[in-house]
């Protein structure tokens, strides 16, 4: 059974850091690229970062300079480390693990920047 679980979620200050993330079980995670993605209320569902087996990174523009995203092979986690947090950054964000035609989602995490 496959399963990935995000942890890390919650509510913040503008300009507070976050992390959150991703432990995945049930796939052979290092083939997997990874990615981490967002949803906020009446918006669709949009990729914020990936990293792929070969480490490999790619951004949204809204996210570059402050987010980073890593991973960890053994111990089958994905990381989002997120910066200088803006309120247009609020949404459920989700962990998916993609390879080929395979596409697995987490349940989601609720980030919320407020003051």
């Amino acid at each position: 059974q496959v399963q990935l679980v995000e942890s890390g979620g919650g509510l913040v200050q503008p300009g507070d850091s976050l992390t959150l993330s991703c432990t995945v079980s049930g796939i052979a995670f290092a083939f997997y690229t990874m990615g981490w993605y967002r949803q906020a209320p009446g918006k669709q569902r949009e990729l914020v970062a990936a990293i792929t087996e070969g480490d490999s990174t790619n951004y949204a523009d809204s996210v570059k300079g402050r987010f980073i995203i890593s991973r960890d092979n053994a111990k089958k986690t994905v990381c989002l480390q997120m910066n200088s947090l803006k309120p247009e950054d609020t949404a459920v964000y989700y962990c998916s693990a993609q390879r080929y035609t395979w596409n697995y989602w987490g349940q989601g995490t609720q980030v919320t920047v407020s003051s």
